[in-house]
């Protein structure tokens, strides 16, 4: 749930939320682009932060920042404008700093001497990839256990052979943040917003971006329902195959091989709704995807998820959003 000026709505903002200022959001992270970074990396360490706006209030902002200032290629060719150069940044920001190939080519005495400025004065540092390289060459890692990429370990140890390597995806303290790269990038912003707000927040977050995050730093990411019950497990299954034709809940009872006061039971504690409650949360989002990607009719989208009065469609489709179906479908027509 959130607060909105017209009361609480129990899921998240109908429309992604625009791009915020340092000045609109609770939490700036600062990213330095250094030529030839990892695309993947930079996607995962924003896309979580993008999408926990959805979910209430304006909570994170980034700036792409690069030595000089200047648009930055990656490693697959994509040329990236930025927001400034690191000379700008504050002494006690937060700057994340993201590379792969040839991580230190570019790297100036300057670029780490703005590193040390920042952990002079009590900054977050943070590095993906082949960056905690950058962070060690410039003394900002003592005293901190350092992740990065598996192939960059071996030489990693051997020109820094005081600093403590670890073999988790990531490692974050209050002060310094290195990480693998990839969807590690995910993880660690994930712990982030857990701890900036909780853990509902960053599940919603993970389940938004189809994540599931490894627990205790384990390299192997757990199963999606590792922590549901075999019949909540086949009941979702169930729901996700028939969305577009409404079973009743005695007849969704009857194919997962439960009682309803049982199958409710357990929606409730894992959930905290009803299954037939899930199920019709279920339909309303397979409803918006269509109307939202494809260029399908409200009726269309309202008959393929299995509501077949127009009126109950719409007033359950502006419960759950907060807008009319229309509304949604001129959007996404208009390229909005």
């Amino acid at each position: 749930m959130f607060e909105t000026d017209e009361g609480l709505w129990p899921y998240p903002r109908p429309d992604s939320p625009p791009l915020l200022t340092p000045e609109q959001a609770e939490h700036t992270l600062n990213v330095w682009l250094v030529p030839r970074f990892s695309m993947l990396t930079l996607f995962c360490l924003l896309e979580p932060l993008r999408v926990a706006n959805r979910f209430g209030r304006d909570l994170f902002a980034w700036r792409l920042l690069s030595s000089d200032g200047e648009a930055v290629v990656a490693s697959n060719g994509v040329r990236i404008d930025v927001d400034g150069a690191i000379a700008s940044l504050d002494d006690t920001t937060r700057l994340m700093v993201v590379s792969s190939y040839d991580a230190e080519a570019t790297v100036s005495f300057q670029d780490r001497a703005v590193l040390r400025r920042i952990a002079v004065h009590g900054g977050w540092l943070g590095g993906l990839d082949t960056a905690p390289f950058i962070l060690a060459r410039a003394g900002v890692l003592s005293g901190h256990r350092v992740a990065l990429h598996w192939e960059s370990v071996a030489a990693f140890r051997q020109e820094f052979p005081d600093l403590e390597v670890s073999t988790a995806r990531y490692e974050m303290d209050d002060a310094r943040l290195t990480g693998s790269g990839g969807a590690a990038g995910i993880d660690m912003m994930l712990t982030w917003i857990e701890q900036a707000y909780g853990p509902a927040l960053a599940d919603a977050v993970g389940l938004q971006l189809i994540h599931q995050r490894p627990r205790g730093g384990e390299e192997k990411p757990q199963p999606r329902y590792g922590d549901l019950q075999r019949g909540v497990i086949r009941a979702l299954a169930v729901m996700e195959a028939n969305l577009g034709k409404a079973l009743s809940i005695p007849e969704l009872c009857r194919l997962v091989g439960q009682s309803q006061r049982q199958l409710g039971r357990l929606f409730r504690h894992h959930f905290g709704e009803t299954p037939q409650q899930c199920y019709l949360g279920m339909r309303l989002d397979r409803a918006r995807q269509l109307l939202t990607d494809s260029q399908c009719l409200v009726t269309e989208a309202a008959l393929a998820s299995g509501f077949t009065q127009p009126a109950h469609f719409t007033r359950a489709y502006r419960l759950r959003f907060g807008e009319a179906p229309s509304v949604t479908s001129a959007r996404s027509r208009n390229g909005g």
